[in-house]
């Protein structure tokens, strides 16, 4: 309760033993600090930290934990943001080589934004475009570009990391019916530099 002392009787007021007593049973069963941890540390996801994100990673449908590409395959960029070149990749065996990786807090609820705007997005380049700026707004310019061919091509001017092309492969984008995603890579020029300036 806010006021303890309106509830003790007039009689027991001065009894500092016994309102000592009840205003440490009341501190330890006031339920605002309980309540405010709650609603910051779980309920906003501006704010929520560790099980709390958790919790709304499981209602949007996105996991904390994805599975990375350990293993460069021979390849080129353009199929493949992690694929190596001549002398630097092994041939694709069927098999991959992978292993798991948790995302940290501030990239799971990332994840779990762009995922709850893909659950609710019509498919269109626009809105791929804000998810995709939901992701990698802070790393460089990525885009989607139709391509007329029943592909969309993503295009990155930064090199994306295992962890970047994991999160594109883990399902976050809507892909409309019929449409497969091919990657590309853009190094950035002078010029992108000159009028991101302007």
């Amino acid at each position: 309760m806010i006021d303890i002392r309106e509830t003790i009787l007039a009689q027991y007021a001065n009894s500092p033993a016994l309102t000592g007593i009840i205003e440490r049973f009341n501190a330890a069963a006031d339920p605002r600090r309980i309540i405010d941890l709650f609603l910051h540390d779980v309920w906003n996801p501006l704010t929520a930290t560790g099980w709390g994100l958790d919790v709304w990673g499981r209602i949007v449908g996105a996991g904390r934990v994805l599975k990375i590409d350990t293993v460069g395959y021979w390849g080129f960029s353009q199929g493949y943001p992690s694929s190596r070149t001549f002398g630097e990749g092994i041939w694709y065996s069927g098999q991959a080589a992978a292993s798991n990786y948790a995302l940290s807090d501030e990239a799971y609820r990332q994840l779990i934004f762009a995922k709850a705007a893909a659950n609710i997005s019509d498919g269109s380049i626009a809105d791929i475009n804000r998810i995709l700026m939901i992701l990698f707004g802070n790393k460089g310019r990525c885009y989607v570009a139709n391509t007329s061919d029943h592909t969309m091509m993503i295009v990155f001017s930064f090199q994306p990391t295992p962890v970047d092309v994991a999160l594109i492969a883990s399902g976050v984008l809507p892909r409309p019916s019929g449409v497969k995603y091919r990657y590309a890579f853009i190094p950035p020029t002078e010029n992108d530099f000159e009028n991101d300036i302007l």
